[in-house]
């Protein structure tokens, strides 16, 4: 089934070349990946990883993954992952089919995950340049169902070394597909704890205790499956030897995992979250430059949005822009502020974000990590310094704010975009600030990696009114180099 279409190959590869100026040799370590990676890096590439192991910068390796999808070379999903197991619940082709809900059956849970906690974004090459058995999930062996394609490899347990999927397959007693109207029989030997049942593909599962005297014959455990659910026909298992039947009422095949859990997992009062190695998750996507001109009809669902647990927004206004309009009339003070937008989204392309939106001759950009939206801050100023010396016009005068927090990612007037109170601070935050002055909230001004990048700098603390904050609260005013 592997196989690789020369021809498209080389057509998407020379798209991808022209997008832009890249590295020297990315282009070409990239296609030896296409050509010569195996089946589960190639089916839930990782960015970052590719950017790690091939000495790569995480933002261009972004952006080179991000162009290959809009060439048509890669496929792009957003994989709910269970934060317990590392189990890919659902994958999504689009953003707006995204759900934040998640349900394990393997981890017997339920809750809500926002864009930048178990939302992952892969790539997977495109079916058309290189076909790999994965995707055709049907055709797959039950053991590469579960072990290539459902759960990620990266997951280790809290504290350690070991992946979560080496720890499970200690514990798995058995795995099957379950034909329509077919009764399945599964032996298996049961420690004391409890055994659990499920089909990862649609998350039905169940649970049995596993207590009482050993049994000396094989208990029979009948279950019946109706392709929504498993109903066991008793509640509890002894240890020892048991025949597990389940019958599939269902017109359609299911699965079954089988897992026993020992005693000290069972009695555990909430299950610990894995460590994951780096991924791109769906909160760093929305904060990319690159994605929201390539991946313009990307949309969240417009009747709820997704939750993002920390995004840093920036806004930026121009001072005194009722003068230049004045001085300079109103076609080349549009330039003038058109250029000035260049120049911003140039910084936050670089410094890994992206502009959300423009508000008259003000900007309002989103980044994920805090230390990116204050370096970007910082670069804005000296571009607009370096803009004004180059240029002999009236200058150019920025304020600028910034804080970070929780956000709701919506979609507003057909374009991604953010709500919530920590946006609403931002923007107030901003207004404080005075001509070529940056203010900081003090969630923004401690958050790791921000201070460092301010030291030599005048920075100076006072007590403000925020909008929706009771009492005071601490601003930060730079200054200065």
């Amino acid at each position: 089934m592997d196989f690789i279409d020369e021809r498209l190959l080389e057509s998407r590869m020379t798209q991808v070349e022209q997008a832009r100026a890249w590295s020297p040799r990315v282009i070409s370590r990239f296609e030896a990946l296409i050509r010569s990676g195996d089946e589960v890096s190639l089916y839930r590439a990782n960015p970052l990883a590719f950017a790690r192991d091939r000495g790569v910068g995480e933002p261009e390796a972004i952006d080179l993954f991000l162009h290959a999808a809009r060439a048509g070379l890669l496929d792009m999903h957003w994989d709910i992952l269970c934060p317990h197991s590392g189990l890919v619940l659902e994958s999504f082709g689009k953003l707006r089919s995204l759900r934040s809900h998640f349900v394990c059956g393997l981890c017997d849970i339920d809750g809500e995950t926002e864009l930048d906690d178990f939302i992952e974004v892969s790539f997977a090459v495109s079916p058309q340049v290189r076909r790999l058995s994965l995707h055709d999930a049907d055709s797959l062996s039950v053991e590469d169902l579960h072990w290539k394609l459902k759960f990620s490899a990266t997951g280790r347990l809290p504290g350690g070394e070991t992946r979560f999927v080496d720890f499970l397959r200690s514990l798995v007693r058995g795995m099957t597909y379950l034909p329509p109207g077919v009764t399945t029989t599964v032996p298996a030997e049961l420690g004391p704890g409890a055994i659990s049942g499920v089909n990862v593909q649609t998350q039905a599962g169940f649970m049995l205790p596993v207590q009482g005297p050993p049994a000396t014959a094989p208990t029979p455990v009948r279950i019946d499956y109706d392709g929504q659910r498993f109903t066991p026909a008793i509640a509890a298992v002894p240890p020892g030897p048991a025949v597990f039947e389940i019958a599939n009422s269902s017109p359609r095949r299911g699965a079954l995992l089988l897992t026993n859990w020992p005693p000290a997992i069972v009695a555990m009062p909430a299950k610990p979250a894995l460590e994951f190695e780096p991924y791109l998750s769906g909160g760093m996507l929305l904060t990319r430059q690159t994605f929201r001109k390539l991946f313009r009809s990307e949309r969240v669902d417009e009747e709820e949005g997704l939750g993002v647990r920390q995004v840093t927004f920036l806004f930026t206004d121009l001072k005194g822009s009722t003068a230049l309009y004045e001085h300079l009339g109103d076609l080349n003070a549009y330039a003038l502020v058109r250029e000035h937008f260049s120049l911003l989204d140039l910084v936050a392309h670089r410094h890994a974000g992206a502009i959300v939106k423009t508000i008259g001759d003000a900007v309002m950009a989103a980044f994920s990590r805090p230390a990116d939206a204050v370096a970007a801050a910082l670069g804005t100023l000296q571009e607009i310094e370096r803009f004004n010396r180059e240029h002999d016009r009236p200058a150019i005068i920025l304020k600028i704010g910034a804080h970070c927090g929780p956000s709701i990612a919506v979609t507003l007037n057909e374009n991604l975009d953010y709500f919530g109170q920590t946006v609403n601070i931002a923007a107030r935050v901003q207004s404080f600030a005075g001509a070529g002055e940056i203010c900081l909230t003090e969630a923004l001004y401690t958050a790791p990696g921000v201070r460092e990048l301010l030291a030599g700098r005048d920075v100076a603390g006072f007590d403000a009114p925020l909008r929706g904050v009771d009492g005071q609260a601490r601003v930060y005013r730079i200054t200065g180099r």
